[in-house]
């Protein structure tokens, strides 16, 4: 894969998280996830569909399709484990 196409390939993905950032309204810190995420997934998308041979919607080297798919599932699966919230117990047996 040449330069100008991984350069199009991280601009997308980071175009990706943002679009989805901006619809499920976060803070700054869940916009620097969502573009670890995006990135994460767009790059594991392309992999897997070149590693396969699967074409979805090619843009020159880059499989677009795929690895918008996989960059929206990664995204929706960090989404979901990012909601979870961790609550303090009590340590100890009440009498």
């Amino acid at each position: 894969m040449s330069l100008p196409s991984a350069i199009f390939g991280l601009l997308c993905a980071l175009l990706i998280g943002a679009l989805f950032h901006m619809v499920v309204d976060g803070g700054p810190a869940k916009l620097l996830l969502y573009f670890v995420l995006s990135t994460a997934g767009f790059a594991a998308g392309q992999w897997i569909s070149s590693s396969r041979g699967w074409t979805l919607l090619p843009v020159g080297p880059l499989d677009l399709g795929a690895a918008a798919l996989a960059s929206l599932v990664f995204l929706g699966i960090g989404h979901w484990l990012s909601l979870v919230r961790v609550t303090a117990s009590g340590s100890g047996d009440k009498v």
